[in-house]
């Protein structure tokens, strides 16, 4: 029964990355209006996910100066991957028709499902009310994420039909991640904490390399004051969250 409930629970969560789906219902014109502020929110709520969420939970579990070096190390690993991925993809062409911070975006998000996936497992696994409350956790700070990320696909050159395909591939590792975390759980436990900064490292990396420098671009002043309304937003949403289920 347990194995149900974590796979029933983990598809739930995989089917929120569809939220993008009501976008093909919205004109052209109203959707370029918003995308920018969708980037703005992701952003925003990239960073407050890192710093009020996963970065308190990981120096709690494994303390706050192998924190600083897996999340260093991470951040590093995805500076280079992104110059694999630029080189890779724009390189030969001289041009790129979707920004390279688009595939950072989804390796960080699948990061990040992941370990939704393995912490949904683990509560169900101590205990079914805890797997439930877990998983609305988990549910509440997708909706805003997902969201956000599917403007970031869609505003770095993906077709909307493409950035939906892709954005529920990227969701399916936190299935992959349910089912690690159920029939391993006793042996991959000591191993999950140390996710927690990886996954950080690509969200502070993919905030403040790609998303804020697009948010420079903006030159009028009332649109760029916009999106950083949208910024602080996120931030507000996630430590909303944090106060919700944790305070």
């Amino acid at each position: 029964m347990v194995f149900w409930y974590v796979v029933g629970a983990t598809l739930l969560v995989c089917l929120l990355s569809l939220v993008g789906v009501a976008s093909f219902w919205v004109k052209p014109k109203t959707m370029n209006r918003v995308l920018l502020l969708l980037v703005a929110f992701s952003a925003g709520a990239l960073m407050g996910g890192a710093f009020l969420h996963l970065l308190p939970e990981a120096v709690e579990e494994i303390g706050a100066e192998w924190f600083g070096v897996v999340f260093l190390a991470s951040f590093a690993l995805f500076f280079v991957l992104e110059r694999f991925v630029h080189w890779h993809h724009c390189h030969e062409s001289g041009h790129c028709d979707v920004h390279s911070f688009a595939y950072m975006n989804l390796v960080g998000d699948g990061i990040h499902n992941f370990v939704d996936g393995v912490i949904i497992a683990a509560s169900f696994a101590t205990s079914i009310p805890l797997g439930f409350t877990t998983t609305l956790a988990v549910i509440a700070h997708e909706v805003p994420q997902e969201i956000g990320d599917f403007g970031v696909l869609v505003y770095a050159g993906f077709s909307k039909a493409k950035a939906l395909a892709y954005n529920f591939l990227s969701s399916l590792t936190a299935l992959a991640g349910a089912l690690i975390g159920y029939y391993l759980s006793g042996s991959i436990a000591g191993v999950v904490p140390y996710l927690l900064p990886v996954a950080a490292g690509s969200f502070v990396y993919i905030a403040s390399s790609d998303l804020i420098p697009e948010l420079h671009k903006e030159p009028r002043l009332s649109k760029a004051l916009k999106s950083f309304a949208f910024f602080l937003l996120g931030i507000a949403f996630m430590y909303g969250l944090k106060l919700v289920f944790e305070g």
